[in-house]
Order: C-alpha cells, then sequence, then structure tokens
C-alpha cells in the first residue's frame, strides 16, 4: 500500500517549497495595562481594609 503523504525531504523541489513556506504572523503581545491597574485597586483595597481594621 503507497504512502500517500509526501516527505518534503524526497525531493529537492517539495523540500525547497516546504522550506520557503511564509511562517505564521506573531500576535501582538496583550497590553498589561489591566492587569497592573487591577494589581493597583486590590492593593489599595487591601491597604484600606487593614487601614479600616486597625482603627
Amino acid at each position: 500500500m503507497p504512502d500517500e503523504t509526501i516527505d518534503p525531504s524526497g525531493n529537492t523541489e517539495a523540500f525547497r517549497a516546504f522550506t520557503n513556506t511564509p511562517q505564521e504572523p506573531e500576535q501582538p503581545a496583550a497590553s498589561k495595562l489591566p492587569l497592573i491597574l487591577g494589581g493597583v485597586v486590590l492593593l489599595a483595597a487591601v491597604i484600606a481594609l487593614i487601614l479600616w481594621l486597625a482603627l
């Protein structure tokens, strides 16, 4: 039974086509601003809670 898959290293033309395929464009990095703002708000809430309990 013949193998239906094409091995790109089987011949030069297939190998060149395999190596010259364009790569997927990288996704831009997600903004970290919401994470930083959430951390600041959480930190402020914890500090406010500690100060309120200390009174």
